[in-house]
């Protein structure tokens, strides 16, 4: 039976997933257990023997091991011993219809006194079982050739027949079972296969999941991205390295969150780089994860957050967010919507701020009760929350937002004097008992000037390092110099590049 037009190649990659190789194509198949992904693959190869009208034979992989698979268009199936180093000498042949007991390899032992089956009994076997045989027997050939074993002559046993039938033809009985346990691997099992009619299907998550597997990223940059615009996409190479890893790293920060996450910047010291990296950190997040970010200012008295946003058509701030917060608890009251009328929507960079207090006559602050009441309710509306500190470590606002946080993040200038404040304040976290989120912390050092001190540079990262779980640089950048609002499009390339590694860092850690 021709099985050579069609030869596709599966290579087992985990318990659950596999991939389909056949005529220059790569399939991606998916289960969630072992046994279903025997089921695909049959299925899958099963699809292959329709199209060509004949059964296919498949090559299986898994690891050092490989052997073939013969399916059917009919759905049936023979699998053959396995040929990879170190397989035990008896190994299962299995077919879609009856497990065929393990033989050893090279050796069909046939019983000395076979019992005789009358000739049109024989003829009388199902035309599909002797097919499966025929194709068993052409799978063992070659081990059978590599190591001859003399067989016995059955003696003959009488068998009571009219006069005008044939003389019986002595048939061998089934060989003996060598008791070895099966190969382990999804393909390889001595449990009872399904009956074709009742194979598994995919599902619709098999569809959904196949779909954004196989999704793969087009080259938009570098020579790569010129070549498929211009013959477009008629010639696509694959993206190169440094596109790949931008992607990787957008894949990163886009990643599903289970639950709302709060990252919190810190440093003790005024013009760390603190209230600029909260800003830059939530329109990186903001812009890859199309919105729901905020940025807040969670100083106790006056921040300048709210000045370093793009303008808002209201001042409010989260002092007059508390005295309204008891709207947003009721759910017939609240509304995203308006919570727009609190905070400033940044449209470009897809983030909200939430500014501090402004007001220089006020008397009021917020402590650790009115940072938890405005936490509690925040989390209902945005996935990610960056806070951005003030510089009273003391202050209860600022002690409880640390309680809060599942990441944090220190960020300190390349200088003696932030970088001294950043591993002081790290002490003193330590000794509140902080010990966990230290070692998760991610430390962000910025250059402060286009040629930052190489000696400096070093002896942070090696002190950060060892303290915090990454260590991330970001360059210096003059569109940030002026202190003024930021414009997220006049920042430069290496700029937007370095603090995409910065939030997949982040985000890594979420």
């Amino acid at each position: 039976m021709g099985t050579d037009t069609i030869e596709p190649t599966v290579r087992i990659t985990s318990a659950t997933a596999a991939e389909l190789h056949a005529s220059g194509d790569v399939d991606q198949l998916y289960a969630s257990t072992a046994e279903g992904l025997r089921d695909r693959i049959v299925e899958a190869v099963r699809q292959l023997a329709a199209s060509a009208g004949e059964p296919v034979t498949a090559t299986v992989i898994d690891g050092a091991a490989r052997w073939p698979i013969i399916v059917h268009p009919d759905g049936t199936y023979l699998e053959a011993p396995s040929l990879g180093e170190g397989t035990p000498d008896a190994v299962t042949v299995t077919t879609g219809e009856v497990p065929v007991p393990a033989a050893s390899v090279g050796v069909f032992e046939v019983p000395a006194a076979p019992e005789a089956v009358p000739a049109a009994a024989a003829e009388a076997d199902d035309e599909g079982a002797a097919e499966v045989a025929s194709e068993a027997d052409a799978a063992f050939a070659p081990a059978r050739a590599a190591s001859p074993t003399p067989v016995a002559a059955p003696a003959p046993v009488a068998t009571p027949e009219p006069a005008s039938a044939p003389a019986a033809a002595p048939v061998p009985a089934a060989a003996p079972v060598a008791s070895a346990a099966p190969a382990s691997g999804p393909l390889r099992s001595d449990t009872v296969r399904r009956d074709p009619i009742q194979r598994a299907t995919p599902t619709v998550d098999d569809l959904l999941n196949s779909r954004t597997d196989r999704a793969k990223p087009r080259a938009t940059e570098g020579w790569q991205g010129a070549v498929r615009r211009a013959t477009g996409g008629a010639i696509s190479p694959q993206p190169g390295k440094a596109e790949r890893s931008r992607i990787e790293r957008e894949r990163k920060v886009q990643r599903r969150l289970d639950a709302p996450r709060t990252i919190v910047v810190l440093n003790p010291k005024g013009g760390a780089h603190k209230t600029t990296s909260t800003l830059l950190l939530a329109a990186t997040f903001g812009t890859q994860r199309g919105g729901a970010t905020l940025a807040w200012d969670n100083n106790e008295t006056r921040g300048t957050l709210g000045w370093r946003a793009q303008n808002a058509p209201h001042h409010r701030t989260a002092v007059d967010l508390l005295e309204d917060l008891d709207r947003f608890t009721e759910p017939t009251q609240a509304s995203l919507a308006a919570l727009d009328t609190y905070v400033r929507t940044q449209v470009d960079a897809r983030f909200d701020v939430l500014a501090s207090d402004e007001d220089a006559a006020a008397s009021s602050t917020i402590d650790a009760t009115a940072f938890d009441r405005l936490h509690d309710v925040l989390s209902r509306y945005y996935r990610l929350m960056i806070v951005d500190t003030g510089n009273n470590m003391r202050a209860s606002n600022w002690v409880a937002a640390v309680a809060a946080a599942d990441q944090l993040v220190i960020v300190s200038t390349v200088r003696e004097d932030t970088a001294a404040s950043a591993a002081w304040l790290l002490d003193g976290l330590r000794e509140k008992g902080f010990d966990r989120k230290i070692d998760a912390a991610v430390t962000i050092l910025a250059a402060p000037s286009q040629r930052p001190d190489k000696r400096l540079t070093e002896r942070l990262q090696h002190h950060f390092e060892q303290v915090t779980s990454a260590v991330v640089h970001v360059p210096f950048d003059p569109a940030l110099v002026d202190g003024g609002p930021i414009d997220f499009d006049a920042l430069s390339a290496e700029t937007r590049d370095a603090w995409l590694t910065v939030a997949a860092t982040i985000a890594d850690r979420l």
